[in-house]
């Protein structure tokens, strides 16, 4: 079995980007291969430079003598990165499209865009519902709790109500 780290009787740069056989560094990122705990196999972790937990966990492939993993390279490496960056991106998307909601009511004034715009805060969580004429110009603002379910109904009902806090 191979060595996770590097040789200490080795000469090293200290700054210099890990590149072996199951550690590799570069572009902002760390593969590690790890033993897959749920078979015989082995995984690959993406940890993004700074952050505790990986971004990514995956299978990877054995090596010819069918017990020990297939080496990391840079080809590999780059692949991993480009994967583990649109997991990230995607999770990023996801987390914008539910903290970020918005539709359109028509009414007699012309057609308004409603948005409601959630702040996870730690200790005041709360969103921010906001009301803006078809040309862009802000109508009405209100505080509300971060559990507002915006739809056409409540929507409809807050311009109803003259922009009164729901």
């Amino acid at each position: 079995m191979s060595n996770h780290y590097p040789d200490p009787d080795q000469q090293q740069d200290d700054d210099a980007p890990i590149q072996q056989d199951r550690v590799w560094q570069g572009n902002g990122w760390t593969a590690r291969v790890i033993k897959n705990e749920d078979d015989e196999g082995w995984a690959v972790a993406m940890i993004k430079d700074g952050e505790p937990e990986p971004a990514l966990v995956g299978p990877w492939t054995m090596g010819r003598d069918k017990k020990n993993p297939k080496p990391l390279d840079v080809n590999a490496f780059n692949t991993l990165v480009k994967t583990a960056n649109e997991v990230l991106r995607r999770h990023e998307q996801q987390l914008h499209a539910q903290l970020h909601k918005n539709l359109f009511i028509s009414t007699d004034d012309g057609q308004v865009k409603v948005t409601l715009d959630i702040v996870p805060d730690e200790d005041d969580p709360y969103a921010k519902l906001s009301a803006f004429d078809q040309y862009g110009e802000q109508l009405a603002q209100v505080r509300v709790v971060p559990t507002f379910k915006l739809s056409p109904a409540t929507a409809s009902a807050w311009i109803e109500n003259s922009y009164k806090k729901p």
